[in-house]
């Protein structure tokens, strides 16, 4: 069973009419549900996150005027919970929560991942936030939210990027997939330096992903789980998964330059085509190096358009 199943029966089981009846005053002003830190949160779960930090769990948010006078009573309704639900253990023991879920300020929530407790506000605030935590603090789900002051930060920040600050990451991804996969991989196998060849390969990939991210308008998750979120994107999302199985499956130093750039061709092609299709190229050239200029001439703001393209 999924932890985010778990985590749905058990709130509204046991956590909902738990709370109605030991604090009715903070029924209207409650948020509750799973998201943030966990493979759970994305749905991303098996047996193996079992080992740790896993379990039947939801987390409170509150107004964090509010946390504070009604954290004593939330934590005493708490401990009426089981320890156990449907043969797991539950997380909702004080100890057992490290800040993860139980009761959360809604303003600290989103601080840990955004570094401001509220949707960012400026280009600064946006770029200075890592990829995987915009991802983290818009996963999961909300279960219920009367007064809506969570739903609200979380809605905006799932538009995505401002559209200024997307292009510019996606000008950036197509300069590291040009650099990395097309111009400095083929010239680590000839130099046969395995090393080297293995490094580009791998940013390739990690670059072609968080592109393909950035097109469906949605934030690549930690490195660990960001090929299984490719594969449930609409767009590109499978072809890209595909190809990308194909070319870390070559056997680098056995391999010619031209089977190991097939399949990195293929994924620019598929980019370049996409980028056109959308406007944002001025051609469906595969060679990304001249795709990310074309990208960022299509940036307003005129810091972020001087900008050298490779840079974010």
């Amino acid at each position: 069973m999924k932890g985010m199943e778990l985590a749905r029966r058990l709130y509204s089981e046991l956590g909902a009419p738990l709370l109605r009846e030991a604090l009715p005053d903070l029924a209207g002003s409650l948020a509750c549900g799973l998201a943030g830190e966990g493979s759970e949160c994305f749905g991303f779960d098996d047996e193996i996150s079992r080992d740790h930090d896993w379990g039947p769990a939801f987390c409170i948010w509150l107004p964090e005027s509010q946390l504070a006078e009604a954290m004593p009573r939330l934590d005493r309704a708490l401990e009426a919970l089981p320890p156990s639900y449907l043969g797991f253990p539950v997380r909702m023991a004080r100890d057992l929560r490290i800040g993860r879920v139980g009761p959360l300020s809604v303003e600290g929530f989103y601080k840990k991942f955004l570094g401001v407790p509220r949707v960012p506000e400026t280009i600064g605030e946006w770029l200075r936030i890592p990829e995987h935590y915009l991802a983290a603090a818009t996963n999961g789900e909300v279960f219920e939210d009367g007064p809506g002051v969570f739903s609200a930060v979380r809605e905006e920040l799932l538009r995505c990027y401002p559209e200024d600050i997307r292009l510019k990451k996606l000008a950036a991804r197509c300069m590291a997939c040009a650099q990395a996969g097309q111009y400095n991989l083929p010239r680590m196998l000839r130099r046969l330096d395995p090393v080297s060849a293995d490094l580009c390969r791998a940013r390739f990939a990690e670059a072609a992903i968080s592109l393909v991210f950035l097109l469906n308008r949605r934030y690549m998750p930690f490195y660990k789980w960001a090929f299984r979120g490719l594969k449930s994107l609409p767009e590109l999302g499978m072809a890209t998964a595909e190809r990308l199985s194909a070319l870390m499956a070559l056997p680098l130093m056995d391999a010619e330059p031209e089977a190991v750039l097939e399949p990195v061709e293929a994924i620019c092609q598929d980019i370049a085509s996409w980028l056109f299709k959308e406007g944002l190229a001025d051609s469906d050239d595969p060679w990304l190096y001249a795709q990310g200029p074309a990208v960022q001439a299509r940036i307003r703001h005129e810091g972020l358009r001087a900008m050298p393209a490779q840079m974010e």
